[in-house]
């Protein structure tokens, strides 16, 4: 019997020096050491990436200050020139004020003068018109703080008149529905 003990602990012991010692990982003990070499290597990777990381963060904040200073400039732009079509329209407006003038100092005969005069000013309503611009109605309306801007108050010729705008001191305009200048009016009280 002691025999085969032996002989077990022989074939026990040849087992045990054929295995791999540290094949269970999960074992306690078991982390191999840390190279030197791989660490170092492992830190200048990372180093690399971070610096790369750095260097694309850089590059994107520099692409979007170009974009903010080119997109200012271009609204500016846009503001500068925004108004000249306006402007081109209304030069033909100008040039017939320029021949009423010539006509005013010309003619003495006030029904031509008016009508010339009649006919610039309808021109300049229907170029703003076209433009988008429109005269708000305000006389009879009631009085509204979005679209009026009230200068005074007095006494109302009537009841229904309490409250409703009576006069308008200064027309207001409307340009695509958005009010581009508030009435001033007079208010019944």
């Amino acid at each position: 019997m002691e025999e085969q003990e032996v002989t077990n602990n022989a074939e026990n012991a040849e087992k045990v020096a054929g295995m791999d010692m540290n094949a269970d990982e999960s074992a306690a003990g078991t982390t191999p050491f840390n190279d030197p070499v791989t660490e170092a290597s492992a830190i200048e990777k990372l180093q690399a990436e971070l610096q790369e990381q750095k260097d694309k963060y850089l590059r994107l904040m520099a692409e979007f200050d170009n974009y903010k200073r080119r997109t200012a400039k271009e609204r500016l732009e846009l503001m500068q020139t925004a108004g000249k079509d306006v402007i081109v329209s209304l030069l033909d407006v100008l040039d017939d004020c320029d021949r009423a003038e010539k006509q005013l100092n010309g003619s003495a005969d006030i029904s031509l003068q008016k009508e010339g005069v009649l006919l610039v000013f309808n021109k300049l309503r229907t170029t703003l018109q076209q433009k988008g611009v429109k005269a708000m109605e305000s006389i009879g309306a009631d009085f509204d703080v979005e679209l009026h801007e009230a200068i005074t108050e007095i006494p109302a010729p009537s009841e229904e008149m309490i409250g409703k705008v009576i006069d308008e001191v200064v027309k207001g305009y409307l340009m695509s529905d958005k009010i581009i200048r508030f009435a001033k009016v007079v208010v019944g009280k």
